[in-house]
């Protein structure tokens, strides 16, 4: 398998690349920066690396990037800043899906590249009637008010259910929703649900970094897996 990851420089992100590369995927990554990526990566022949960032590339550039892949990952995030919560690109994880789906499109793949995104489970999968409490979507509807980053999850995510759907000739797509995100150094045992089983505000889990980028390659990698999932937005927590 190819695989493109955005987002790569990323917690979660770096995670996703070791368990692809485990694999023996061939995975291709951009970043602004090879600063602070792991050591190993530079000299790993099944890697590698673009420097630019995801939002400035061209057409032809992507579709060069996305050209031969069998999946494309989006790690991509805000960073927990001021400016990178209230600053540009306000849109960095809808636009970039957009550009990259666009990317795919275009080049009229003959079997339906596999997009995986990353996302949040504050975030509803509107093709369900999942139940929340009134008190959790008051403050929902407050955090799309005031923080981009929650909006700019909903949107990457709607696009995906409304503009790809689950019938797109050329790209088949997974919204992955974590819940509590925490660091382990070993993958361990996770839960996957079609939507969430606790509140994501009032009573919100965890699982480790390592469990989604785990899940998220196996996802790529599993045939039967991928079935299962395609087209829907899966939560996914710790074992108890």
């Amino acid at each position: 398998m190819k695989v493109l990851v955005v987002g790569a420089s990323g917690a979660t992100g770096r995670h996703l690349v070791n368990q692809l590369l485990l694999r023996k995927n061939k995975v291709k990554i951009i970043v602004r920066s090879k600063e602070n990526l792991p050591e190993g990566w530079h000299n790993n022949t099944s890697l590698e690396i673009i420097t630019a960032s995801i939002l400035e590339l061209g057409t032809n550039e992507l579709m060069n990037h996305t050209a031969g892949c069998d999946a494309v990952v989006s790690c991509l995030g805000h960073n927990i800043s001021f400016k990178g919560m209230f600053g540009k690109p306000r849109k960095l994880v809808t636009e970039a899906t957009m550009l990259l789906c666009d990317a795919i499109k275009k080049q009229q793949p003959q079997r339906p590249v596999k997009y995986v995104l990353m996302n949040t489970s504050g975030n509803s999968n509107r093709d369900l009637n999942e139940s929340i409490s009134l008190a959790q979507k008051c403050v929902i509807a407050l955090l799309r008010l005031l923080l981009p980053p929650h909006a700019d999850n909903e949107q990457a995510a709607d696009y995906l259910r409304t503009q790809i759907g689950k019938g797109d000739r050329y790209i088949e797509w997974v919204a992955v929703r974590p819940d509590g995100l925490v660091n382990e150094d070993e993958v361990s045992n996770y839960e996957l649900y079609p939507s969430p089983i606790r509140s994501a505000i009032f009573d919100s889990g965890k699982v480790s970094r390592i469990n989604v980028g785990h899940f998220m390659a196996e996802l790529i990698n599993d045939h039967k897996l991928w079935n299962k999932w395609k087209g829907q937005m899966p939560v996914i927590y710790a074992s108890d």
